[in-house]
């Protein structure tokens, strides 16, 4: 392995968080968190709650960097998520030539999309990639998740099967059980990898104090997602 220091791509959603956490009990040295709010819908990144990842890094003790690129113009798939890649490969140079970089961490599951473009983007930038849960079975990854400690809050819902009662619901044992019935009924990803969900993790072994949260939740009748109103970290 590469010299140099190791940065996560850390939206404070489950997956991302999970690779940060498995990088970090391998003995990654990860001195940084990389944080791209976009500016409306996004092909590469994660969008809900994505202002909440500062608490979550202070939480955790790694200094964060974050993005706030324009808005991507565009309807072309693939020159839009090329063009989304752009500011966060640029903001990496800049890392590397700081501090040098060794590689980054990244919790793809199963988007080639995303996947084909950050590795294409480690082997520019001549770093290493860490993505513990490409390919993985979701169920056990989702499992290893709630062994491992994780808290985790259904911040979004955008598919058939998944009514407002899912907003701020944790995702549990009994979640993933009743998610196993909604992928047999209507092919819900169990760990939102088309777009079904999105999660914000708000405890976790990685975590020194957890997020305490105060929502309502928006609701269109088809999807929604939770307003956070307050956020703030609990006691250490």
């Amino acid at each position: 392995m590469d010299d140099g220091v190791w940065v996560s791509l850390f939206s404070g959603g489950k997956d991302s968080s999970w690779a940060l956490y498995r990088a970090l009990e391998r003995g990654l040295p990860v001195e940084r968190l990389l944080t791209v709010h976009p500016d409306g819908d996004s092909y590469m990144y994660h969008v809900p709650a994505t202002e909440l990842a500062g608490l979550a890094a202070e939480s955790i003790g790694i200094d964060l960097v974050e993005l706030r690129p324009d808005a991507f113009d565009g309807t072309d798939a693939a020159e839009r998520g090329d063009a989304e890649l752009e500011p966060l490969e640029a903001a990496l140079r800049e890392l590397d030539r700081e501090t040098g970089l060794a590689g980054v961490t990244v919790g793809a599951v199963a988007s080639e999309y995303q996947h084909s473009r950050v590795s294409g983007m480690a082997d520019r930038l001549g770093v290493d990639v860490f993505a513990p849960l490409w390919e993985a079975a979701p169920y056990d990854a989702a499992r290893a998740m709630l062994d491992a400690g994780f808290e985790i809050r259904i911040i979004a819902v955008a598919a058939a099967g998944l009514d407002e009662s899912w907003l701020g619901r944790r995702l549990d044992a009994d979640a993933l059980g009743a998610l196993e019935s909604l992928e047999a009924e209507y092919g819900v990803h169990p760990l939102g990898e088309g777009g079904e969900f999105e999660t914000l993790v708000t405890d976790g072994p990685h975590m020194d104090r957890r997020l305490e949260l105060e929502y309502t939740a928006e609701w269109d009748g088809t999807r929604g997602r939770l307003r956070v109103e307050d956020a703030r970290l609990g006691p250490a």
